[in-house]
């Protein structure tokens, strides 16, 4: 099928349409039920009536958007009247969601007339928290925001007036530092002159362009102060009327540093080009077809072109999800009045900021694995990057506070967690591990250091205060990472090649001289990075160790086994894994370790489980799993997990519940646990689960996982003498700084 028909097919699938409305409290009591309405709800309706702005404490319009059009000047399609424009609208809602957890109600006004518009608009202040107007042609857009604006008491928001000023305005930022260009002193040429032309000329002055260099053209050519006083042009455009001499845009592009194309597909030709100042910018932005196609800009001439397109096959692509979910996210979130120019400066900024930093895995492989770094093929970042919710609601948050329209203060720390948490629960659960890590950062190996994603990682750790990185591997071709990558640090390195090694083979030796390893084996073992690592932890040199990525699991644990060994009350280690839901996290283990472990294994890996689980805040209370209930089946199988229970019950020291056997559902159903097995010492679901051996304990994770939606964190090493976590190969960077930030909490235990 074509991409119509591939689309009608998306939007007929049953339920039609792209959104629906879900609960977010219990009902499935008649308490619930009488919570929710009535009797309940007159107390919440008797507290707004008091005070208006407990609405924001009780009902959703804290998180809620009307996205308002009255379908006048929708996408490509033009003027296509509100009920067609709903699949858009519908969609912008999508966005909201998807992007940054923001609820929206879709608003099609059967309305042409701005008044009334703008009257039906603001009747629906007391539903909403802020107004994201869209697809309203020109001028009329203009006059209905600005009334709107002044009018009601939420932010007022056109999109397509300052989505695409705001995200081109950040790549002008970028695009001016690669050329080597001052903002203030480029040479602007518009090609259009619609509400995006007019607002983003605008926001360019902002940003620091100057008002003089800017020439706007529309249809008919340059605009000027004569065709303005013969009353050719509307007031909006009188802004931007130049006042030289007239001519065609090839006139003004002449010498131009920089092209705006917010107008019609092929009117820009590469003669054109070639007349414009050296390296010049070019942002041809019409959809679906630019002013100027991407190859014949950059091959009109030989020196660097650097260009924007609002295409998603080019580099650089402007669009407008960059902005407005994150805008509206910061504003919600400080219960700012408006979203003014100095919030929107912040957001460009921010986002031109984020362009410079090291690209996440994730990011990469979702655009082919095409190289991102930041240069004239990259000055914005991507609109998958999962950053920019955490870079621009902070900058456009505080720039609300800081210019007086916010309600609510800003904890900056505080608010990193609660849009941590909006990501999913496994963000939520690592900004605690990485928050205990940043207060005490550890010397910290990583083994396999001359790897890339292993640079990168150091990279981020000092960045944010995480750990004191070591990286073990070849100088040189660190340096060359570090140097390729534009990473600005110096981390410590050990270079196997540079010798200097003969106390760690000492250490080593001594350590395994009675198993086997003789001393010259000790020289040669010593220069493989997970021994070396190993030994490195094991004499103190440092807090812990990193490895896996280039290794098979056992190979990588082998090491640091045979070195570092278990901690002195442990006779077992054993792999975690953190499972993250949407209001659930559990840990399962083991699931990397012990084939067949018996009860003593089973005991010890439980109270090891446990004591991972308070790193990350969360009290366990655990259950031994089996495919019997409580003695429901009795043979040599269900009896281990049945005995280490029994041995945990019994053990005065052990400070949390536990039960088992018992089936995993029983484990997690708070109605089974109460109901048929009310006799069990949970009280609560488990959040610890210990799996009878290694084989349930992998594909009962690897299941959640890919089927459950779950997020995985891991695999964690319990029960070991100092902190080593052994990752998985084809770790991303993240995976390592998460890992990292375990380990830097482990070694803090351990030091207390």
């Amino acid at each position: 099928m074509g991409l119509d028909e591939d689309s009608l097919e998306y939007h007929r699938i049953d339920p039609p349409g792209k959104i629906e409305i879900s609960t977010t409290k219990p009902t499935n009591t008649q308490r619930d039920l009488s919570l929710a309405y009535s009797p309940g709800v007159a107390a919440p309706c008797n507290e707004i009536a008091a005070d208006p702005e407990r609405a924001y404490t009780y009902t959703t319009k804290g998180n809620m958007v009307g996205v308002v059009s009255n379908g006048s000047a929708v996408l490509g399609l033009g003027d296509i009247g509100a009920q067609a424009s709903k699949p858009v609208m519908e969609g912008k809602g999508v966005l909201f969601k998807r992007f940054a957890d923001i609820d929206v109600f879709d608003i099609e006004l059967d309305q042409d007339d701005p008044d009334d518009i703008v009257t039906s608009v603001a009747a629906m202040e007391p539903t909403f928290g802020g107004i994201n107007l869209e697809d309203i042609k020109a001028p009329e857009c203009f006059e209905i925001e600005t009334r709107l604006r002044e009018e009601m008491d939420v932010p007022v928001f056109h999109d397509d007036q300052h989505g695409t000023a705001i995200i081109s305005g950040a790549a002008l930022l970028n695009a001016a530092e690669v050329a080597g260009k001052s903002l203030e002193n480029l040479d602007i040429v518009f090609s259009g002159a619609g509400a995006s032309a007019i607002a983003t000329a605008r926001f360019y002055v902002s940003l620091g362009a100057a008002p003089d260099n800017i020439t706007m053209c529309d249809s008919s050519g340059i605009i000027t102060e004569d065709r303005a006083a013969a009353g050719d042009i509307n007031e909006f455009k009188r802004e931007f009327a130049s006042s030289g001499a007239g001519g065609e845009l090839a006139d003004a592009m002449a010498g131009a540093d920089v092209f705006v194309g917010l107008s019609v597909g092929g009117i820009v030709s590469e003669e054109m080009v070639r007349s414009m100042a050296s390296d010049p910018i070019i942002f041809a932005m019409a959809n679906p077809d630019p002013e100027i196609r991407y190859e014949a800009a950059k091959g009109a001439r030989e020196d660097t072109v650097i260009m924007a397109t609002g295409r998603s096959d080019y580099p650089n692509q402007v669009n407008n999800v960059l902005g407005f979910p994150f805008i509206f996210r910061g504003a919600l979130d400080v219960r700012a009045t408006e979203i003014n120019e100095e919030m929107k400066v912040a957001a460009a900024e921010a986002l031109a900021d984020l362009a410079k930093q090291d690209v996440p895995d994730a990011v990469v492989k979702a655009y082919g694995d095409q190289p991102l770094q930041f240069g004239s093929e990259y000055i914005i970042p991507k609109p998958l990057d999962p950053r920019v919710l955490f870079e621009v609601a902070p900058a456009v948050a505080e720039a609300a506070v800081e210019s007086g329209v916010a309600r609510d203060d800003l904890d900056s720390e505080q608010y990193a967690e609660r849009l941590e948490a909006r990501l999913g629960k496994s963000r939520e659960m690592m900004r605690v591990v990485l928050n205990k890590a940043k207060s005490d950062p550890k010397r910290l190996v990583l083994a396999e250091g001359d790897d890339e994603k292993m640079v990168r990682a150091a990279y981020q750790l000092v960045d944010q205060g995480i750990a004191e990185p070591i990286l073990i591997g070849d100088r040189e071709e660190i340096w060359a990472h570090t140097e390729r990558l534009g990473l600005d640090f110096d981390p410590e390195i050990v270079d196997p090649e540079e010798g200097n090694l003969a106390p760690y083979a000492d250490r080593l030796y001594e350590l395994r001289r009675r198993k086997g390893v003789t001393r010259r084996e000790a020289d040669e073992l010593i220069e493989d990075g997970n021994y070396l690592g190993s030994v490195m932890v094991e004499m103190g040199d440092a807090d812990a160790m990193l490895t896996g990525l280039m290794h098979h699991y056992p190979s990588a644990l082998r090491p640091p086994l045979s070195v570092v060994g278990t901690a002195e009350d442990s006779e077992y280690a054993a792999g975690v894994y953190m499972l993250t839901f949407k209001n659930r996290v559990v840990f399962v283990a083991d699931a990397t370790v012990n084939q067949a472990p018996d009860e003593d294994v089973l005991e010890e890996v439980t109270r090891q489980t446990a004591d991972l689980a308070r790193r990350f805040n969360v009290e366990p209370r655990a259950a031994l799993l089996s495919y019997s209930d409580f003695g429901s089946v009795d043979n040599e199988g269900t009896q281990k997990p049945r005995q280490a229970a029994r041995k945990l019950r019994e053990d005065p020291e052990v400070e949390f519940p536990v039960d088992g056997e018992m089936q995993a559902d029983t484990a997690v159903v708070e109605d089974m646990l109460e109901g048929t097995y009310g006799f069990s010492d949970l009280d609560e679901p488990a959040n610890v689960l210990v799996f009878p051996n290694l084989e349930a304990g992998n594909i009962a994770y690897k299941l959640l996982q890919r089927l459950g939606g779950a997020e995985a964190i891991g695999p964690m090493l319990v029960g070991m003498d100092k902190p080593v976590h052994v990752l998985q190969r084809g770790d991303e960077v993240k995976d390592i700084v998460n890992l990292a930030g375990v380990a830097v909490v482990d070694a803090q235990s351990n030091a207390e």
